[in-house]
């Protein structure tokens, strides 16, 4: 189980399972449960009902969309967010994982998939790859796609969340999953997308529905709109980098006057980011400028004969839309409200290095003539035919600039450019705009997802430097642990491949009195009374909730089940670093390889992040990291490598979301203990030390008594000794952990 101590509030668990699958229902049954909400509190979440003379409680738009998909509720039940559901999406694509993903479905004993239509398959990761093993797995998964009636796009095609957008299977005020960690990008045509994990999409291939828990819910207000030169990839890279982890494992819906300015493709590369930035949800509203873009594609679709979407984008599927569209209600409630004028984004912001939560405006890093040796145009953030179009410019507005010439990517400078999907690229060649990159000497590679995941040609080598228009520069990502990656703009990525270093396409003058991007917490405007008095009962709810919890935490003892261990005791291995995410914990290289063996699975565990990792850490001992551990991609490796490791717990001071589901899917315990991390970091401070240790071995030992729901921790052999309270763990979650994780739970639940 995984178990959650807030840094302000009292510690409360993290997640919960379904109780039961039985052949004839094939129904997820969520666990009523102590999640750090007061009991009082969880019983209205779960069991209230809303009366009919009553007056409808407000949604936000999220949970309207979760209540259509939510299934085996109450009568009249409202979903809110910190409810557990069952859900059933209404697609849920899978790319080169389908093939893991199809094997976990047969290991389970299923033999039929529930619902055909809902699966969608997209080969997009390693497209590169001409070896017999990869085409083979291809023809295995084209062969099940077949064999089920699942509708298959093959490796060239383009990247799976593309063509979900474009194909119009992301359809508004719809919710759709994948078993990918960027799903967050249906949101940029109002549709609720968030990502599930291998088994969670093998489960919905043999019973249609998953678990889910609502997050809380953030709204990001945009204010004011973006001026000439500044793009939506500069918009997510500064909230980043202003509101780090502030929606950390929230849904994030995007609204105010903003909004309405900016372009769909705008909003793609804003919600798809949203991962990097950390929610699990970045989710635009269903407005005017959606519907014009889907009668542009509706029409398009009917206009030439080439169009695969006549079926699901048409104009009568859009007057339906728009003539039930849903919205937030005006006193919808919120986590929190955060704000950003965009208006006062003056400058385009550059990612990096190799961190997204660090973001530097371009004329402050210009003037560094930062050299750079490779500059990519890929992934599915930032390469639709608009993007294209964009850094083409560049280099026609050079050859303007100087009649008679050519202008040429620099000397030493590698340029590559892959299309978001095909489509995409037709578009891009229609407008002369892929052509004039090829002309400036960039190289081609097919649509996919390649060097953005660190595959195929092209990847970065020791100490070169690169800027790209992706959504990860995470270290090792794109190649070598020992290179430099940033993130920008299309237009800034051409223009620094133009002159070699990191630069624009134009001279950005920034007011002398500028003093950065306004932003904050709240809409951005003065607060009515209303909205104090809003806010105020807000806050009196928040702290009865922690006495009630606080009572309810210290009244029984956890109940333990027969081979589940009462104490995991071990010492602690500590690495020091906050935002660890799954390309540091196992390598992207090794992601789409299915047939590793445990050992060197054990030997990769970590590798990207110190490579001495594997001769420090040992088999028993506790691994201890900081907050936001195991954010990134959805990779289940990151999980099953530490437990070939044979680390039985990982203690952070907060997890990734999508880590912590794998984990759980997985069998390897977790525990949120933010004190530990913080007397780890007294005790071994990183800051100015002389030899800062990625890997260090503490001398500490971390006891947690499950039945008491207690951590002891002693700080080496003569250090004080000290206890903390975390989360119980219940009777429910041990039998996902006794019976080997999630899927071999599924296996034994439906008899098999």
């Amino acid at each position: 189980m995984w178990c959650k101590q807030s840094r302000a509030l009292r510690p409360r668990t993290l997640a919960s399972f379904p109780r039961s699958l039985t052949p004839a229902a094939l129904t997820w049954s969520p666990f009523f449960k102590y999640d750090g909400i007061s009991p009082s509190r969880q019983a209205r979440s779960f069991a209230s009902v809303i009366d009919a003379s009553e007056r409808r409680p407000p949604q936000t738009l999220t949970e309207k969309i979760v209540q259509r998909y939510a299934v085996g509720l109450p009568e009249g039940k409202l979903v809110r967010s910190g409810d557990y559901i069952s859900v059933s999406p209404q697609h849920c694509m899978s790319h080169d994982n389908s093939f893991p993903i199809s094997r976990k479905f047969m290991s389970m004993g299923a033999t039929r998939v529930h619902r055909p239509q809902q699966p969608v398959f997209t080969l997009d990761h390693d497209v590169q790859n001409t070896t017999p093993e990869y085409l083979e797995k291809c023809r295995l998964i084209e062969a099940f796609a077949k064999q089920h009636g699942i509708v298959f796009y093959p490796a060239g095609r383009g990247i799976g969340h593309q063509i979900m957008v474009e194909e119009g299977y992301a359809w508004p005020g719809t919710m759709v999953v994948a078993s990918d960690s960027h799903s967050n990008h249906y949101g940029g045509v109002g549709c609720l997308g968030t990502p599930v994990v291998r088994t969670d999409a093998a489960s919905i291939l043999a019973t249609s529905r998953t678990w889910w828990q609502i997050p809380p819910i953030a709204r990001v207000n945009l204010l004011g709109a973006l001026p000439a030169g500044v793009t939506g990839k500069d918009v997510i890279v500064s909230l980043c980098a202003l509101f780090k982890d502030d929606v950390l494992n929230h849904a994030v819906e995007f609204a105010g006057p903003g909004v309405a300015s900016l372009p769909i493709d705008t909003r793609l590369t804003i919600a798809n980011m949203s991962t990097e930035w950390g929610a699990l949800s970045g989710l635009f509203p269903i407005d005017q400028m959606l519907e014009h873009w889907l009668r542009y594609k509706a029409t398009e679709a009917t206009t030439f004969d080439n169009r695969s979407t006549r079926e699901r984008i048409t104009q009568e599927r859009i007057d339906e839309l728009f003539a039930n569209r849903l919205s937030a209600d005006p006193d919808a409630v919120y986590a929190k409200q955060l704000y950003i004028n965009l208006s006062t984004l003056l400058s385009p912001y550059v990612s990096g290095p190799n961190s997204v939560k660090i973001a530097t405006p371009l004329h402050e890093l210009a003037s560094q003539n930062i050299k750079i040796d490779r500059a990519y145009l890929v992934s599915c953030t930032n390469s639709r035919a608009s993007d294209l179009a964009a850094a083409a410019k560049v280099f026609k507005d050079a050859a303007k600039a100087k009649p008679g010439t050519a202008p040429k990517i620099a000397d030493g400078v590698k340029m590559y450019i892959a299309a978001a999907s095909a489509p995409e690229q037709e578009l891009a060649e229609a407008a002369g705009d892929w052509q004039a990159l090829l002309d400036a000497g960039a190289q081609p590679l097919p649509a996919g997802c390649g060097p953005c995941i660190g595959l195929g040609r092209g990847l970065l080598q020791d100490n070169e430097c690169a800027i790209s228009a992706s959504n990860r520069n995470f270290v090792g990502r794109m190649g070598s642990r020992k290179s430099l990656a940033y993130l920008a703009s299309p237009e800034v990525v051409a223009a620094s491949a133009l002159r070699g270093v990191i630069s624009g396409p134009g001279t950005y003058e920034v007011p002398a009195d500028w003093s950065g991007i306004e932003h904050g917490f709240g809409i951005g405007a003065e607060p009515t009374t209303e909205d104090e008095l809003s806010g105020l009962l807000q806050q009196m709810e928040s702290i009865i909730d922690r006495v009630e919890s606080s009572e309810h935490a210290s009244k029984s003892a956890t109940e333990i089940l027969q081979g589940f261990p009462e104490k995991i005791v071990g010492e602690i291995v500590f690495l020091d670093h906050d935002n660890l995410n799954t390309d540091g914990i196992y390598p992207g290289s090794m992601t789409y390889q299915d047939n590793v063996s445990k050992e060197d699975m054990a030997r990769a565990a970590m590798s990207n992040y110190d490579p001495d990792f594997n001769g420090i850490a040992k088999p028993g001992d506790i691994l201890v990291s900081g907050f936001n551990f195991g954010c990134g991609s959805s990779r289940e490796q990151a999980a099953t490598a530490l437990l070939a490791k044979e680390i039985p717990l990982v203690v952070s001071g907060s997890f990734g979301n999508i880590f912590a589901r794998n984990s759980i899917n997985n069998a390897l315990l977790g525990l949120e203990v933010p004190r530990l991390i913080e007397r780890l970091r007294a005790s071994f401070p990183s800051v100015g030390a002389k030899e800062y240790q990625l890997t260090r071995r503490t001398g500490w030992t971390l006891t947690w008594d499950v039945s008491r729901s207690v951590v002891e921790v002693r700080e080496g052999a003569d250090g004080e000794t000290w206890s903390e309270k975390v989360g119980e763990m219940p009777a429910n979650v041990q039998a996902i952990i006794v019976a080997g994780g999630l899927e071999k739970w599924v296996k034994r639940e439906i008899g098999m």
